[in-house]
């Protein structure tokens, strides 16, 4: 009997005791909708609960997907949090912030090179399943993919240099009938490549269609191959762009079956906002190698240029995926310093070029008026004597008679395109000055006399640059002239080069 008085008194105390108060969440937590808000990088959506104290969410964009909070919190009314921002070593997060006005929440932050600065309304459980971000799925890596093209570095076009995303069909005809009349397609130059900006939507299918500034893809690709020409196109393994427009996210295999039906010869497959799906090794060979299978199976034969800026030593693996030619450095940019940087420094394993596979240093800037005339004859004798893909992006209707020599001089365009496909490099460095060696088929090598500073300077080169006990014959390749024997010595301009070919 006392016991049971006792339990009861227990239970009655308990119904009596007033309840543990709840938890108060934050003013953010809910679901917050983006109507109208820049495309870069699309913010659609922000998420927000807490728990015991503890926030977290989401902003979901259309370029990255769900875009997780670091460390969130309030501060002086305001939440606060970091994000991961992709792709930049010197700030890989960047803060961000949410302020409540008038029952709205005022979004800011940043991420790569998107400023976010935008307003969301509040919405409900179904908005949240309908502007939820589809995931897409990865195969694993399949068996290496057979490759019989680029037995030398391709040689070309593209329109980003000059034009970036301001690309037009009629612009594109143009450089066709520029690449035949100024006889640069004769010089060994066939591809006239679309890099990005001509992209549309998607239609009820998930075809991608080509936007306003490209009215029929397939009536450009025939009028091109009536050049005898051949034609790219790009695309990134992304929702976006690098210049926001529709990438090939979950729609690899459609728009690799797109391409072939269009007529296409070649695709630059550039990671921009894959970036943040593909962070690793493992998923960035992944995901080139999922076009790359796609490409294949089409049936037709694509030039496959991998654009991933140089990451997790992409020429051990560029083949395997299916790769003819591999970015190893960031973009190139009109001016010596940047062209230096990379074809000096950055250019890749020479190990990993050769026929079928080559180190990409990015386009060539020769024509485009940022550099000297000396400083070009560098420009365009460093990528020779790199092996390097040799794809033009000045406007060729404007090409004059001193760039269109520099770009058709066929003793530089043959040690280029060597069928030994040796990649070249630095044998002995003084000073400024750079001597580069580069073996040729038929047992001549190719010497680069470079003078990296900022005034003339003098320097003999000898049989041995070039791993010869005797020289007994020297061509100029810039001025022909030949000569039984190597000279004193040479003086080379400011930021200039000189281009051999030597033979015993």
């Amino acid at each position: 009997m006392k016991r049971a008085l006792v339990l009861a008194a227990a239970l009655l105390g308990t119904a009596l005791s007033p309840a543990a108060p709840a938890l108060a969440k934050t003013a953010y937590d809910g679901i917050w909708l983006f109507d109208d808000t820049p495309p870069t990088p699309g913010v659609t959506m922000m998420e927000v609960t807490s728990k015991g104290g503890k926030i977290a969410g989401t902003v979901t964009t259309k370029w990255y997907g769900p875009v997780e909070m670091m460390n969130p919190r309030i501060e002086n009314g305001e939440l606060k949090f970091e994000a991961r921002n992709l792709n930049d070593k010197e700030h890989l997060t960047r803060p961000w912030s949410v302020a409540l006005e008038s029952g709205q929440a005022h979004l800011k932050g940043r991420i790569w090179e998107s400023e976010v600065d935008s307003k969301g309304r509040q919405g409900k459980p179904a908005d949240a399943k309908a502007r939820a971000f589809q995931f897409s799925t990865l195969a694993p890596l399949g068996t290496p993919i057979p490759n019989k093209l680029a037995a030398t570095p391709p040689m070309g076009w593209s329109s980003w240099n000059k034009f970036a995303e301001h690309i037009d069909d009629k612009t594109v005809r143009a450089q066709a009938d520029a690449m035949v009349s100024t006889g640069l397609r004769d010089a060994g130059y066939l591809y006239i490549n679309i890099d990005d900006g001509w992209q549309g939507k998607r239609d009820a299918n998930g075809v991608l269609q080509p936007n306003e500034k490209f009215p029929d893809m397939k009536a450009l690709t025939d009028y091109v191959h009536s050049k005898g020409l051949k034609i790219g196109i790009y695309s990134s393994q992304g929702p976006r762009t690098c210049a926001g427009y529709e990438g090939s996210y979950g729609h690899v295999a459609q728009d690799a079956k797109t391409y072939a039906e269009w007529g296409f010869d070649y695709l630059k497959y550039d990671l921009c906002s894959g970036e943040w799906f593909y962070a690793d090794a493992d998923t960035v060979k992944r995901s080139y190698y999922e076009m790359g299978a796609a490409l294949q199976a089409t049936g037709r034969e694509f030039i496959y240029s991998l654009c991933e800026y140089g990451r997790f030593d992409v020429g051990s693996w560029g083949r395997d995926v299916g790769g003819q030619l591999w970015r190893t450095t960031g973009d190139i940019t009109d001016d010596y310093p940047t062209m230096a940087k990379i074809g000096f420094d950055k250019n890749g394993n020479p190990n990993w070029a050769g026929p079928h596979g080559w180190n990409d240093p990015d386009m060539l800037e020769v024509g485009n008026g940022g550099m000297s005339a000396d400083e070009y004859r560098t420009h365009m004798t460093l990528w020779a004597m790199s092996a390097a893909p040799l794809m033009m992006g000045h406007d060729l209707r404007e090409t004059d008679a001193a760039t269109l020599a520099m770009l058709t001089n066929k003793r530089v365009i043959a040690v280029d395109q060597d069928a030994k496909g040796v990649q070249g490099k630095a044998v002995r460095k003084i000073g400024t000055m750079e001597v580069w060696a580069k073996p040729l088929a038929d047992g001549r090598v190719a010497l680069a006399l470079f003078n990296r500073g900022d005034a003339a300077a003098s320097l003999a080169l000898t049989p041995a640059d070039a791993g010869l006990a005797s020289v007994s014959q020297v061509e100029d390749l810039w001025s022909g002239a030949k000569a039984a024997k190597l000279p004193a010595n040479y003086t080379v301009p400011a930021r200039g080069a000189v281009m051999l070919t030597v033979g015993s």
